[in-house]
């Protein structure tokens, strides 16, 4: 859809913003503000409040997660009334801006008027805009969604990356402002068309879970009950994996490879800017190793000693065994040197019982994953011990068999997620659009007020 523009444009005086409608104006946000001093304030500092101080009592503590998630009645930081007397000034007021200021910076939620008493926590800054000049929903959209305020912050910084937001640099932002009726129709024109896109959104994420569902069944099936619907079954003996194919086999999985099992070291080595890359539990994504997301660099000193332990050959299966994301599972497509720490856990088929496809995707089934979570136990962080992946039973059909439900697989996998990919791409068109509508909307560059 096209949309029309305003009839006519001055030049803002700011090169990067370029022109903005005529009757708009344009000044920092220091002037748009309450009248008082701290009307822009980032939560408490130093030694001000911490951890121990938020473990208990009847005022909460609002953090970036209560912005990032939309939802003000969750987190568990609370300070008592002794301490709240001390940190009055950081109280958040209903209809206040609340801005993410560290990692993930420029999220912006206003204060809803149903949530509980609390102050800011050290990674907020809190903006109480002036009603008057500036409706505070409509600076909300353009700190969060447009390209202004983070443009400006990174000229400020000098940085090719902005990590942290301060309310100096915040007060001086630049902010383009149309006389409140019109701030109060584009408000409403985007929460319309957000709110439109979000739908469209929605639902292909939902496609995408379904997708995903699909595929899921599809793999867990084939592994598990073979391809002839027709073949007789037996009880596997197993509660988690059920029954199998009658002439199927049962085998730990230490029993079906050509090494032991093994992992990466356990020391942490010295990581370069180059050298031979290594990788750990972030690296594997999407069943395949992400050497973007790959730790560091290590020494070919290094290498070559972790390697008379194990080295990293095509075919081989590593399976994350601790961390969030344990039981994610990747293989081995590369003959390029690199190696593994010890997060990983790597198993090499052997080719003369288990071929790696098959493997591979017996370990991506919804019955192994089942049997990861049966044996794996919690410290600071779920984790399962080589112990216990060594003897994980697989269902084994003959080599001939499982050749057949591995083309299978990767020929139906390969087509979903081909469709996956397609859907992915328009949620990110959809996203973008968004973006550049809002955006649009906030500095003047298209005119909205006749589609309220």
């Amino acid at each position: 859809m096209s949309w029309k523009t305003y009839p006519e444009y001055k030049d803002s005086g700011i090169e990067w913003l370029g022109k903005i409608p005529k009757e708009w104006s344009i000044v920092p946000l220091k002037y748009l503000v309450a009248p008082r001093g701290d009307a822009v304030k980032t939560g408490p500092f130093g030694s001000q409040l911490l951890s121990a101080d938020m473990i208990s009592g009847s005022v909460k503590v609002y953090n970036q997660r209560n912005v990032l998630d939309k939802d003000f009645q969750s987190g568990e930081n609370y300070i008592t009334e002794d301490k709240y007397v001390e940190l009055k000034a950081f109280t958040i007021y209903p209809g206040d801006l609340l801005i993410t200021t560290r990692g993930t910076i420029g999220h912006c939620e206003l204060f809803p008027s149903d949530a509980e008493q609390g102050i800011l926590h050290p990674c907020l800054m809190r903006v109480q805009p002036d009603s008057r000049k500036i409706i505070p929903k409509y600076l909300a959209e353009l700190i969060q969604n447009s390209f202004l305020v983070k443009t400006q912050l990174a000229l400020m910084s000098n940085a090719t990356t902005i990590e942290v937001i301060y309310s100096d640099s915040l007060k001086r932002v630049w902010i383009p402002v149309p006389k409140c009726e019109e701030q109060n129709a584009i408000a409403a024109f985007l929460d319309r068309e957000t709110e439109r896109i979000d739908a469209l959104i929605a639902k292909k994420e939902r496609q995408i879970e379904l997708l995903q569902e699909k595929r899921a069944a599809l793999i867990s099936h084939a592994v598990t009950k073979g391809l002839n619907p027709d073949v007789k079954m037996k009880d596997s003996g197993i509660k988690w994996l059920g029954e199998i194919p009658e002439h199927w086999e049962v085998l730990a999985i230490k029993r079906i490879t050509s090494i032991p099992i093994t992992d990466g070291p356990h020391e942490t080595p010295e990581i370069l800017d180059e050298g031979i890359p290594f990788i750990s539990a972030e690296a594997i994504k999407n069943d395949k190793i992400d050497f973007a997301k790959m730790r560091g660099y290590i020494s070919l000193e290094d290498h070559a000693r972790f390697s008379r332990k194990y080295k990293p050959e095509r075919g081989d299966i590593y399976l994350i065994k601790s961390g969030a994301t344990t039981g994610n599972v990747a293989f081995v497509n590369t003959d390029d040197d690199f190696n593994i720490w010890s997060p990983l856990a790597a198993i090499r088929p052997d080719p003369k019982k288990a071929i790696t496809p098959f493997v591979f995707f017996f370990m991506k089934s919804k019955n192994f994953f089942q049997s990861i979570e049966l044996g794996w136990s919690y410290g600071t962080q779920q984790n399962i011990g080589m112990n216990v992946i060594e003897n994980i039973p697989i269902a084994l059909p003959p080599l001939k068999e499982q050749r057949a439900i591995a083309t299978l697989l990767d020929s139906e996998t390969g087509q979903i997620d081909v469709i996956q990919n397609k859907v992915q791409e328009s949620i990110v068109k959809l996203r973008e659009y968004r973006t550049a509508l809002i955006s649009a909307a906030v500095t003047g560059k298209i005119d909205v007020r006749g589609n309220v």
